[in-house]
């Protein structure tokens, strides 16, 4: 149905349309500007986040991965100082971190060094280093898993420097980030045996016992009933 103007008359459908572009193009003259510079604005945005991303991380990724691999080998063969700090010829962990910390690779050299700290018995360096890990959603189960081991690690460095309040809130923490199985049980238990320690005996039951009961094919189910009747025992 054609619509009427203000005086009641009918108006052809094609006088709408052309008051109607009419009206877009007075839009566009007077706002053209300002439409220009938010579309330049949105395009520099999106270009530079994918040069950004495609062509200056990825190649620094690929150096990340190049550096970590004699890294890692020298980790693999208990050498965790040289692994650490590197030599003339290659660079350790925490050369990595710092000059590709915004790659994959330089953020896992991060856990890396942590690790290495731990070995060597530098607790306090090694939570600093784990601290400094980032997690990183899209990394996939084994990015999970070590995202939920670097938080049990750091509970270990805390529990070697005997704060034990600290080491079991990392347990915890790393038991509830991930239900894998070759994780959660292992944090779940050493979070039971803290909790004893501290007198916390139903919070190390109620670990224990998640244990038998979630995680019946672990390890660490094998012999938790004995861990569930000593606690038993002492309420």
């Amino acid at each position: 149905m054609a619509e009427t103007n203000k005086t009641g008359h009918a108006q052809d459908p094609e006088q709408i349309i052309e008051q109607g572009l009419g009206r877009f193009e007075l839009f566009i003259e007077r706002n053209g500007k300002m439409l220009l510079l938010l579309l330049g604005a949105v395009i520099v945005v999106v270009g530079g986040y994918f040069s950004y991303k495609y062509l200056y991380l990825a190649p620094r990724a690929e150096k990340a991965s190049a550096a970590m691999f004699e890294a890692q080998d020298f980790f693999a063969r208990d050498s965790f100082a040289l692994a650490l700090n590197g030599n003339a010829s290659f660079d350790g962990f925490l050369t990595i971190a710092e000059q590709y910390g915004n790659t994959q690779p330089g953020n896992l050299a991060r856990h890396y060094a942590g690790l290495c700290y731990l070995h060597l018995g530098d607790f306090q360096q090694a939570i600093d280093a784990f601290k400094s890990y980032k997690a990183v959603d899209g990394d996939g189960a084994a990015g999970v898993i070590v995202a939920a081991q670097n938080l049990g690690l750091t509970g270990d460095a805390y529990v070697e420097l005997g704060q034990l309040d600290e080491g079991v809130k990392y347990y915890e923490r790393a038991a509830a980030y991930s239900d894998n199985v070759g994780t959660a049980p292992v944090y779940l238990k050493k979070a039971g045996l803290v909790n004893e320690k501290l007198g916390r005996l139903e919070r190390a039951l109620e670990q224990y016992e998640t244990i038998r009961n979630d995680y019946p094919q672990s390890m660490q189910a094998r012999d938790v009933e004995k861990f569930i009747a000593r606690v038993r025992q002492q309420l």
